[in-house]
């Protein structure tokens, strides 16, 4: 595969992820690394909502608040549109954040 197509399989859950860091590792560039990058910050964040909004819901009563969840599935379609138009474009609310993080990934 291709490094596009890397790009825009590491949005695809945490498989995905996997799948695009291993077989990139040897032929990494910019956009790729980048895309790993902003997706790996997309899996962290769904962890995290996940866990918040589960104690939340179960605490308040509210499955209204379930909505939130959502939001992770809505940065991987953006990114995995950013990756397809080969664009370093960093990702609604957390993009920026995570841009200088995970120097693993090179």
């Amino acid at each position: 595969m291709d490094n596009k197509t890397l790009s825009i399989v590491s949005y695809i859950t945490i498989i995905g992820w996997l799948i695009a860091f291993i077989s990139g590792k040897d032929k990494t560039d910019s956009l790729l690394r980048y895309h790993l990058k902003q997706s790996l910050g997309v899996v962290i964040l769904s962890f995290i909502l996940s866990t918040i909004l589960g104690i939340l819901i179960s605490v308040t009563h509210l499955g209204i608040l379930g909505i939130i969840a959502v939001l992770p599935l809505v940065l991987m379609i953006i990114g995995a549109i950013n990756a397809a138009n080969e664009v370093e474009k960093p990702l609604p609310l957390i993009g920026k954040m995570i841009e200088d993080k995970f120097s693993f990934i090179s």
